[in-house]
Parts: C-alpha cells; sequence; structure tokens
C-alpha cells in the first residue's frame, strides 16, 4: 500500500496543520489543554499503570510525546493499539512484534466490540495479579489512559466501565465519559471503576498534543484519521487524500465482484434484499446503509480499473479523483448544486466510511519501515 508521504496533498495537509499550530489562537493547545498536562503529569507518579491508548492505523506516528520527558518511568507502561478493526491484519502483527522485539507490553484492541473488550479487561485483571505477585501491597489498583485526542480513549474507558461492573455484578448507576468523534472534546480527568477483589479503576484523561507540530508527514496522518478538526484542513482535501491512498493500493480489488450483477445480488446484505416495502422505508440521503455503501465500492472500483493514466503521477491522480467526485454525487444521493458545495457533501460522507471501516482497512505506516525507537 502506499503510504500518504509520497503525495503533494499529503505536504498540503500536513504543512496546513503544522502553521495552524503554531497560531497563537490554536484551538488544540489552549488553556485547558495546558491544564491537563500539569494534572495528567502530577497524577502519573501515584497511578500504578500508565495505558498509552494510540491508532492502530498510525501506530507510531498517534504517540503519546508527554510521555518521553518523564524519566525515570515510574509505573508499568502498556501500549494499547485501539481501532484495530480499520487497520490492516498483516500490518498489526507486524505492529505487535515490532514492539515486543523492543520489550514494549503491547495489546490491540476494538473498543466497540464487547467480547474485544472483554478479553483486554481480562488481560489487565492479569496484569494487576502480577503487580500483586511482584509486591505490591494496595487494596486498589490504579490505570491512566493517555493518548492523542481521538484515539479512543472515552469509548474503551466506557466498555471497560460497563463490562467490568456486570462481571463483578456491581449494582448502581454506571458512569459515563463523554465519547464524540470530535478530538478534544473529554476536557477533565475521571475515574470509572472497572474490577473489584482488587478494586482497579482506570482514568480517563484529556487528549493531548504537544504545544507545536513539525513533521508534516505524521500531521497528514493524524489529520485524516481525525485526530486534528476537519476544519483546519478541510475536509475535501482531506477526502482527496484518501482517494489518493485507496487508488494507490490493493483494497479496491476486494470490490471486483460488485461489478457483476449476479454476485452484486447475492453479496447485498439481508437489508438491503427485504421486500420492496422494506426498501421503499429507507432514507437515500443516508449514505451508511448497506445498498449504498455497495453502490460507493461498485463506482470507485470501476473508476479506478477502467482508468488508464499513471497513476504515479499527481495530474493523473488528480484527475481520476475529479471523475471519482463526480461519480459519486450520484450514488451518494447529492443534490445537484454549485460544484463547490455538492464535492463538500461527498467528501464528508467519504471520509466518514472511511473511519468507520466500510471502505476496507487501511495502514499509513509500516514499522519494517521506520527506525523511529
Amino acid at each position: 500500500m502506499a503510504t500518504a508521504k509520497r503525495w503533494k496533498i499529503a505536504r498540503e495537509i500536513g504543512d496546513a496543520v503544522i502553521k495552524a499550530s503554531r497560531n497563537p489562537n490554536r484551538r488544540w493547545y489552549g488553556p485547558h489543554m495546558a491544564a491537563a498536562v500539569r494534572a495528567i503529569s502530577e497524577r502519573i507518579p501515584l497511578v500504578d499503570f500508565v495505558i498509552e491508548i494510540r491508532d492502530a492505523r498510525i501506530p507510531l506516528s498517534s504517540d503519546y510525546e508527554l510521555l518521553k520527558k518523564i524519566s525515570p518511568f515510574p509505573s508499568k507502561r502498556i501500549i494499547v493499539l485501539n481501532k484495530m478493526e480499520l487497520a490492516e491484519p498483516l500490518e498489526l502483527k507486524k505492529c505487535m512484534d515490532y514492539f515486543a522485539e523492543r520489550n514494549y507490553l503491547s495489546y490491540a484492541v476494538n473498543s466497540h466490540n464487547k467480547e474485544c473488550v472483554k478479553q483486554f479487561l481480562n488481560f489487565l485483571q492479569s496484569q494487576v495479579r502480577e503487580l500483586h505477585k511482584a509486591g505490591h501491597s494496595g487494596h486498589t489498583t490504579t490505570m491512566m489512559l493517555l493518548g492523542i485526542p481521538n484515539v479512543g480513549k472515552s469509548a474503551l474507558a466506557n466498555s471497560l466501565h460497563q463490562i467490568g461492573r456486570i462481571s463483578a455484578a456491581e449494582k448502581g448507576k454506571l458512569k459515563h465519559t463523554t465519547v464524540s468523534s470530535q478530538p478534544g472534546d473529554t476536557k477533565d480527568i475521571m475515574s470509572l471503576k472497572i474490577g473489584s477483589h482488587p478494586n482497579v479503576y482506570v482514568l480517563d484523561t484529556p487528549g493531548i498534543f504537544p504545544p507545536n507540530l513539525n513533521d508534516a508527514e505524521i500531521c497528514s496522518k493524524l489529520a485524516l484519521t481525525g485526530a486534528i478538526p476537519d476544519d483546519i484542513v478541510g475536509e475535501i482535501k482531506l477526502a482527496r487524500l484518501f482517494l489518493t491512498i485507496l487508488n494507490s493500493s490493493y483494497e479496491y480489488k476486494k470490490w471486483a465482484k460488485l461489478c457483476k450483477s449476479q454476485d452484486l445480488t447475492e453479496s447485498l446484505s439481508d437489508e438491503s434484499s427485504k421486500s420492496d416495502a422494506k426498501r421503499k422505508r429507507q432514507y437515500a440521503t443516508d449514505h451508511t446503509q448497506d445498498f449504498i455503501v455497495y453502490d460507493v465500492r461498485r463506482v470507485l472500483y470501476e473508476t479506478i480499473s477502467t482508468f488508464d493514466g499513471n497513476l504515479e503521477d499527481e495530474i493523473s491522480m488528480g484527475n481520476l479523483i475529479e471523475t471519482q467526485f463526480a461519480a459519486l454525487r450520484t450514488v451518494l444521493r447529492v443534490p445537484e448544486e454549485a460544484s463547490e458545495f455538492a464535492d463538500l457533501r461527498v467528501a464528508s460522507k467519504i471520509l466518514n466510511l472511511y473511519r468507520t471501516g466500510r471502505l476496507g482497512r487501511y495502514t499509513l505506516e509500516h514499522v519494517s519501515a521506520i527506525a523511529k525507537y
């Protein structure tokens, strides 16, 4: 798969993020983030485990900068690769091996999958037992979740809390931390109980970036995966970067059968193959419905496979993307209007489908090619 760094549009996006990070009015490092850094730094020496949440699609670029400044490190550290369902399985395994070779304890998880979270909770409880065997005398174990914005800390904390309380058969009202697709919505540190006998708590913390971002390649990946607010760069540019990566990969070839009407009929989900009466109740503007997603995949496959230009060339790639935007307006049911507004609607929907895994799995960096640690 082609990584983002090769393309001019990736550099433009990265440069835009860097410029925004140096703006005195920048939003991601305001007073609330500076205060959060102080609060986190003060509490790290007091916790038993530091759980660093990263995005499995960018396992190195989503590292937590603040941890590099803490020495000696007082707590046991676990690197958790969240959103594993969005990353390429083979690359995810390589990444886990990469961390193991460097003696980093790591774990991959899907915070929205109940069984996956349950297994992760069992793993954490085994780590707590090991801690007690090593002489930990406290009756309560505390774990702090750390990470950059929008890597899924709050979603994971809520899932652990819910499953942990059910497993312990505890009664009482469940707590919930704020979960949002927008980066930076968690403002305060919140404690959630995830285990009993011994008591285990996780501290959900605000997502933190360093005061300044300096690497354009890393910034482009952060922007595409949603760690940076979309409006800093613009959804159209981000969607164009995703399509560049898709067009340079082999992921689209998995959709070849969608171009054959017989195979398409057989592969549609139960929802889209129900009776005509059920089909009429579906909302044509809801791009997340299976039959629309299948149409999007089919159009993308057709436009890529029939393109006779050179996909290594920036201009040719741009021409293909323009063709794709035009074709996607139809399948995404975008009303006819000024081109700029139509493209914005298309871009918003395509980004959503990419970030929720409906258009395949993409790992944006390969640990085997990076000697960062």
